[in-house]
This record gives C-alpha cells, sequence and structure tokens, in this order.
C-alpha cells in the first residue's frame, strides 16, 4: 500500500495537479473576496480531473480547513437568527446528499455538478435575486436543499448565495452570513465520505499539495476586498465560475 509521500512523488509527475493547483489559486482569492468561491470552482474542476468520489472529499476537507480560518471573525458580524436555521438543516440533510455521490454515477454526477454550476453563474450574471421575505420554514427549506446538494456535490452555496442576497444587510455582514454558513456545514460534509471510504492515501496526498495554495490565496483575496472595485471582481469570477461549469458538463 502506497504511503502519503509515495502519493505526492506520483501527483508530481501528473499534470493534473498543476491544473489543480492553478484553480485552487484562484478558489482561494475568490474564497477571500467574497466569502464563498471555494466548492463552486473546486468542485467541477476536480471532478474533471479526478471524478467527484475523489474531487469533491479532497475540496471539501479543504472547505473545512479555510471555513475554520474565516469563522471566528464572522461569527460576530453574521446575522446569526437567519444563517443558524439555515445552517442546522443543511447538517441534517448533509448525509442524505452524500448517499448518492456514494452511489451515484461518476459521469452523470460530473455533468450535473458542471450544469449546476453553469446555472448558478448564468443566474449571478442575470442580476436574478430572490426578493421575499425570510421565515423561518423558508430558511429550513433552503438550508436541506443546500445540504442535499452539499452531501452529493459538494456544492450548498448557489440556493444559499441567490437567497441570502435578497436581504438588507450591508456587503461587509453578506460576506460574514455566507462565511458563518460555510462554517457551519463544514464539519459535517467531511464525515460522510470518511465513513463511506471516500477519504483515503491518494486523497490525503492531494489535499497536503492544494491546501498551501488555498491558504495563501484567501487572505490574498480577504485583502484586496478592501482594495478592488467590486465590478472588476464579479466579471471576472462570473467568467471563471461559467467556464467551469461548461467544462465539467461537457468533459
Amino acid at each position: 500500500m502506497n504511503s502519503i509521500p509515495q502519493e505526492i512523488l506520483g501527483l508530481l509527475g501528473d499534470w493534473r495537479v498543476y491544473a489543480a493547483i492553478a484553480v485552487t489559486a484562484l478558489a482561494g482569492v475568490m474564497r477571500g473576496y467574497s466569502g464563498f468561491g471555494t466548492a463552486v470552482l473546486l468542485a467541477p474542476a476536480y471532478s474533471v480531473l479526478w471524478g467527484p468520489r475523489i474531487g469533491v472529499p479532497v475540496m471539501l476537507l479543504m472547505e473545512l480547513v479555510v471555513s475554520m480560518q474565516l469563522v471566528p471573525k464572522a461569527i460576530g458580524e453574521a446575522n446569526r437568527r437567519v444563517i443558524l436555521p439555515i445552517g442546522a438543516a443543511a447538517c441534517v440533510a448533509t448525509p442524505l446528499g452524500a448517499f448518492i455521490l456514494i452511489t451515484a454515477d461518476q459521469d452523470l454526477l460530473r455533468r450535473f455538478i458542471g450544469g449546476f454550476v453553469l446555472v448558478f453563474g448564468l443566474l449571478l450574471m442575470s442580476g436574478w435575486r430572490y426578493h421575499g421575505s425570510r421565515p423561518l420554514p423558508l430558511n429550513l427549506a433552503v438550508g436541506s436543499v443546500a445540504g442535499l446538494l452539499k452531501g452529493a456535490t459538494g456544492i450548498s452555496g448557489p440556493p444559499v448565495i441567490l437567497y441570502l442576497l435578497a436581504g438588507p444587510e450591508a456587503v461587509k455582514q453578506h460576506r460574514a452570513n455566507l462565511i458563518l454558513f460555510f462554517g457551519t456545514i463544514a464539519v459535517i460534509s467531511v464525515i460522510p465520505p470518511a465513513l463511506g471510504g471516500l477519504i483515503v492515501w491518494s486523497t490525503l496526498a492531494k489535499l497536503l499539495i492544494l491546501l498551501p495554495v488555498l491558504m495563501l490565496g484567501v487572505p490574498l483575496g480577504a485583502r484586496l476586498f478592501h482594495v478592488l472595485p467590486d465590478r472588476w471582481y464579479r466579471r471576472a469570477a462570473l467568467f471563471f465560475l461559467v467556464t467551469t461549469g461548461i467544462i465539467a458538463l461537457l468533459a
């Protein structure tokens, strides 16, 4: 059985890990700047490179580490009355979605992830937003959908992002809301893949290579949040989001 050092040496001779490093750097900047971006970029990209059963667990482990880095500050800034019910419902639904990840056809799941990300990117580009109220039953429903998606694809953000952007909070609190939600669900999301045998030596080797890249990108993105015009960032992020979705859908 291979050890982690042997797995790492093998990966360094594979072009796919260098493609993953480039996408991971961009995802780190997106996450630090906006509070999201890790899963919606990395899940389709890693699924194309290695397949969902390998790519999604790697992404979930990275998401866990990054979330723990950002959550402490976000707790005091977020709207906890809205976020905690959404996060609780998502945590309950995530194991059900993980069953799909473990049992579904991998090509079909990869294409679903790509199509899902593509639709999400196009919705963001269109400017569409939910404009209704945010009562508790709807918070729980949105959280449940997000949890199912998180377990199956590693991507919980789209329904929550579109839903929360309807709120009256300032940009800073919107960002904190997203960070707190992703932090709430991050711990639960890694448990089903671990129990299902999807986290193995090769998974950890990829994590050790890619995690430092992500960790460098997050503080850079957080710094850019204070200096980069929002319209510049938004255009670039949406372009990469839609492109990644198309590649995962058609690859």
